[in-house]
């Protein structure tokens, strides 16, 4: 058969090999999922793991206990049928090495809220307990979970409705029939629609970009009909319909990284709770610790029932009544409706701000009027979102005035460090720049903000803005380098300072390629050249060891 026919052309043709071609087995299934597990309820062992797909995925003695405590609910009775949730554990990677070229490509571009962390792992879970008289217990009860290093919530639980209630008709070919898709899927990126086939059916998902100050309108533009809207946000208004009186005072709690409980009587309902909190502060990123779904079992219980100390700054959602004595001396405890509970937000503290009556007024108004959750959502988000901005816009912009001038950089020096934090300095600037400029709410801002110095949301912001700072005074220093006339620097210089030169320009680079730090092609160019250009002053044998070669 001759090639070069229409059908034969690919075959024929000098191109490179098809992407998924490059890939190892398991590797693009990695990037978005870390293995999916079986639980089922054993008589002697109580609950057990099952299967494990990928068979070749690695999890710890550690992780296997973890998932399988969590896997059920704490008190299944009141769980008939199907329920869904998600929790959030500790994890110990086994290579101890660096992350993942696709998580550390992911992280660089994502949003706060939707970072992979590879020290923790998230379970999405779908779990079934129906009546069937012909197993012992009278039971059927099991799990599927899709564990994950990413806080997908909407995006992953919707993934585990689809591939559980297969299995449960179908068996394991149906989950081996799932891995083998998702393998084929492209690596998660920032900002794009991607098509994720997926047993019959192609999910469209898009994962946000940068929601910061300056574009955190995105958080709309993303919420679309045609996609699975926001990746990593929930119900926001279902969450909050029963403490909707409270909701700024809750914003407060979360942002100054005060202790919360939540009580509920499902998995389902705790853990989606403490996602709509851990989110309400967007797009600030919350850097307490958080635990959807919690129990009795876990390795942190005993530390966070103490009563001898305060407890740390986390956000707990728990379902076991047990909790209700042991919790009893936490500062902040969130009830959601059950039958034997009052609902409310039960705490001490006196918020720093007035209550904007606007916004419950507005959704009170929706419920009179049946608006659609999905607009009450949104309208709590925005208004959500619109408060974060004004408590930050002005962090933000004091921040700016500790980055040293452009005049004072030099090509020939280290550059600069920003100045440091001065928080006095930042309060006595809040009388021309404070959140009065942004927002009509009153109250004791700089009480606010004095309580969120802190905070662990504080210390994570500031390092995070401290790293651009520096990571774009680097870029400034290695501009004005790749500008500079080199040569002419050479002519009364001693060859180990020439050499020095060299080596640093080096270093800077790979520097840069190793921590993703954005360099333009124009100014790696130019560089290259600036290299070039010097070695030429140098002795045939100081080339060599260099290897750099004048073009």
């Amino acid at each position: 058969m001759a090639s070069g026919g229409p059908s034969e052309s690919p075959p024929g043709e000098a191109s490179p090999p098809a992407p998924e071609k490059s890939y190892k087995q398991w590797e693009r299934f990695s990037a978005w999922v870390q293995a999916i597990c079986i639980v089922t309820f054993d008589l002697e062992l109580g609950q057990a793991l099952e299967a494990v797909f990928p068979s070749t995925a690695k999890l710890s003695e550690e992780d296997k206990t973890n998932i399988c405590y969590l896997a059920f609910p704490d008190s299944n009775s009141g769980c008939m049928g199907d329920t869904q949730f998600h929790f959030r554990y500790r994890h110990i990677p086994h290579d101890h090495a660096s992350p993942s070229t696709s998580h550390s490509k992911y992280n660089a571009s994502a949003s706060v809220a939707a970072l992979s962390n590879r020290n923790y792992l998230y379970g999405y879970v779908y779990f079934r307990q129906v009546k069937d008289p012909s197993l012992p217990r009278g039971y059927f009860q099991k799990s599927v979970i899709v564990l994950s290093k990413y806080p997908f919530v909407n995006f992953f639980l919707t993934v585990c409705r689809m591939i559980a209630p297969e299995f449960f008709d179908n068996g394991s070919l149906s989950i081996e029939a799932a891995i083998h898709e998702i393998d084929h899927w492209p690596e998660p990126v920032t900002g794009e629609i991607v098509s994720l086939p997926l047993l019959g059916t192609v999910l469209q998902a898009q994962i946000p970009g940068d929601i910061s100050l300056g574009n955190a309108s995105i958080l709309q533009s993303i919420c679309s009909t045609a996609v699975i809207p926001c990746v990593h946000l929930n119900n926001l208004f279902s969450c909050f319909s029963n403490c909707i009186y409270h909701i700024q005072l809750l914003w407060e709690l979360v942002l100054i990284g005060e202790p919360i409980v939540v009580m509920a009587s499902s998995p389902e309902t705790c853990s989606q709770m403490v996602h709509a909190l851990v989110t309400m502060i967007m797009p600030l990123i919350y850097c307490g610790e958080h635990r959807p779904y919690f129990t009795i079992h876990d390795t942190e219980f005993k530390e966070y029932t103490k009563t001898t100390q305060p407890p740390p700054p986390i956000i707990l959602g728990v379902t076991n009544p047990f909790f209700s004595k042991t919790l009893q001396h936490w500062p902040h405890i969130i009830k959601l409706p059950e039958p034997a509970n009052k609902a409310g937000v039960y705490t001490q503290y006196e918020p720093f701000l007035l209550k904007d009556k606007t916004i419950v007024k507005k959704l009170l108004k929706g419920v009179q009027t049946n608006r659609p959750e999905e607009v009450q959502s949104a309208l709590l988000r925005r208004h959500l979102l619109e408060l974060t901005q004004s408590f930050m816009i002005p962090l933000e912009r004091y921040m700016s005035t500790l980055m040293p001038l452009h005049k004072n950089i030099s090509p020939y020096k280290a550059a600069p460090s920003p100045w440091p934090f001065r928080h006095e300095a930042f309060i006595a600037s809040l009388d021309k720049s404070g959140p009065q400029l942004t927002t009509g709410i009153k109250g004791n801002w700089e009480g606010l903000y004095r309580r969120f110095f802190r905070s662990p949301n504080f210390i994570g912001w500031y390092n995070t803005r401290q790293k651009a700072m520096n990571e774009k005074l680097q870029v400034l220093q290695l501009e004005a380098l790749s500008e500079a006339d080199l040569r002419r620097w050479v002519a009364d210089k001693q060859e180990v300072e020439v050499v020095d030169m060299l080596i640093k320009i080096r270093c800077k680079l790979d520097k840069c390629k190793s921590q993703n730090v954005r360099l333009s092609d124009n100014v790696h160019r130019q560089l290259q050249r600036r290299m070039e250009e010097i070695v030429c002053t140098l002795p045939e044998d100081l080339r060599s060891v260099l290897e750099i070669k004048p073009s």
